[in-house]
């Protein structure tokens, strides 16, 4: 009984936001939230403080995808206020009118990179506006970018989910740091192969597979020029394989665009597509400015041999107040705002004003950009007034599924989530490494982070390895592997990306459609896993 109750509230949220007439996220995801806390209060019998603190945390913890959102949205919207994104898209419409090179160059390299210097859903909330100037659907692109945004995620934010991901274990004792270095090296290897197939199914979702035949030459080499460093790179680092394998695969990628290397010379155009005028090399410069400065600042902030990423995350108290029941609140010198033993339990919550990238860097590139193409005030407060109302209701969806998620971690090993993952592993046993990766995908999916996904599910998974005699480190790189492709699925990306394309009530929609590579991708990852790595490791 305690598993099917555990399932239900997934079960029901999918059928709710897939069906026909099927319901907004941001009613569906608060209504789950509260059948979940009714779930945990009468059934696993869950203390009412405990849980209502539960809620004050999700209350907290929204504050980073909303941010971030809001980021991205003012952002976007400042490029195209200002002109910048009308240049930028004549300027990628003339380095190849291709549609496949535009969705590679821009959905899979550099969408790449972003992912390898961000995470937090950054890649497909700057990605995807500059594919829509280009000319492409909105619910297409959307689709696309979250398919595209899979194989870096593992080594996303500088290799956050592997390194931190798995944090929790290398504290126990229980792996060491050669094991670590094992499971980004497996990692990347399953990824790799991956790569050869998923792109090419989020090129379905836009293009033909006529169109998809004629330019296979410059896909695989585009995929290549991202995944041959990206493992190179895993095989001693698990911090840069992403940010550096996507510098270098963006790169070649637009060499090969330029010169028309491995592209039809008789391709379709997509609807929507125009001829663009050359840009002159001053106003590209401009317009280039923002996105630059933005990247500039993300890997700046997140390579951790610089001092920024240490004062940014510095946890050193500041100040601190003591808010009676409703728990102790601080502030540390990194502008860290965090709300300690909530309501007498040991939960607390904290937002990172600085790391999370929302006010540093998209916030900051917008006030610098506001003078630098002299928009008027005018124009400036309506960018912020607009933006505020756009993430109305993906506020109301966030804080329904972090509610939920936070709901359902409540009991550590007896958690509703623990007790979905132990009855996986149960039903299984021995054939765990087949459907290993599908349990880091449901962290993601509930999450919305593959690095939380690690943290809540990585013991489950050593656990497993353990019992059942198979390779701790390859049971890791599946799930890291799993959590990575979870973000196909994951309801805080979707909500993220159709908020920033101005997309409605198309969430379950999304899911049917990205489902299918999801399932693909555990496919390949289970026959490299049994077939493969056994070479090579």
């Amino acid at each position: 009984m305690a598993l099917i109750l555990s399932v239900l509230p997934i079960v029901l949220l999918i059928y709710l936001m897939v069906k026909r007439n099927a319901l907004p996220s941001y009613i569906a995801l608060p209504l789950i939230a509260a059948l979940v806390y009714a779930i945990q209060y009468f059934y696993f019998n869950g203390d009412l403080l405990t849980l209502n603190a539960n809620v004050v945390s999700a209350l907290i913890s929204v504050m980073t995808p909303i941010t971030v959102i809001f980021g991205a949205v003012l952002f976007n919207r400042m490029m195209e206020m200002s002109g910048a994104m009308d240049v930028m898209r004549r300027w990628l419409g003339n380095i190849s009118p291709n549609p496949v090179a535009q969705l590679m160059i821009i959905g899979w390299a550099f969408a790449f990179m972003i992912e390898g210097a961000s995470g937090f859903g950054t890649p497909a909330a700057i990605a995807a506006p500059l594919l829509v100037g280009l000319g492409f659907r909105p619910l297409q692109v959307a689709i696309l970018a979250l398919i595209m945004n899979s194989v870096p995620v593992s080594f996303g934010a500088v290799g956050t989910p592997t390194w931190f991901g798995f944090g929790t274990l290398i504290n126990k004792g229980d792996i060491n740091d050669t094991q670590l270095s094992e499971i980004g090296q497996i990692t990347a290897v399953i990824h790799f192969i991956a790569a050869f197939v998923v792109p090419i199914l989020a090129l379905k979702v836009i293009v033909s597979w006529k169109q998809i035949r004629q330019n296979l030459l410059f896909i695989i080499l585009s995929i290549l020029s991202c995944t041959v460093p990206y493992v190179a790179i895993a095989w001693f680092n698990y911090e840069f394989p992403s940010l550096v394998g996507g510098a270098i695969g963006l790169f070649i990628s637009v060499g090969l665009a330029s010169a028309g290397i491995g592209l039809s010379k008789n391709t379709e155009t997509h609807e929507g597509s125009m001829h663009h005028e050359k840009v002159s090399t001053p106003l590209l410069l401009k317009a280039l400015f923002p996105t630059a400065s933005l990247i500039l600042m993300l890997a700046i902030t997140r390579i951790k041999q610089l001092p920024f990423k240490a004062m940014l995350n510095d946890s050193s108290e500041l100040f601190s107040l003591n808010l009676g029941d409703l728990g102790n609140f601080h502030l540390s010198k990194g502008l860290i705002f965090s709300l300690s033993d909530i309501f007498t339990t040991t939960e607390s919550a904290s937002y990172k004003l600085l790391y999370v990238p929302a006010l540093i860097p998209f916030v900051i590139t917008v006030l610098i950009a506001i003078p630098v193409f002299s928009l008027s005030f005018k124009q400036s407060s309506s960018l912020f007034s607009a933006t505020f109302k756009q993430v109305q209701k993906p506020f109301l969806a966030l804080v329904g599924a972090l509610i939920m998620v936070n709901v359902m971690l409540i009991g550590g090993e007896n958690s509703m989530v623990q007790i979905i993952g132990h009855g996986l592993a149960n039903a299984t046993g021995e054939y765990w490494t087949v459907f290993a990766s599908y349990l880091g995908a449901i962290g993601a999916f509930f999450s919305g982070s593959n690095t939380v996904s690690n943290l809540t599910f990585g013991g489950v998974q050593y656990s497993v390895a353990m019992a059942s005699g198979l390779s701790v480190p390859l049971i890791l790189a599946l799930q890291s592997v799993g959590g990575a492709m979870g973000n196909m699925v994951c309801i805080n990306n979707i909500i993220a990306v159709c908020s920033v394309l101005g997309i409605d009530k198309a969430e379950g929609k999304i899911i049917k459609t990205t489902a299918v590579p999801m399932f693909v991708y555990g496919i390949i990852a289970a026959i490299v896993a049994l077939f493969v790595i056994p070479l090579l490791f």
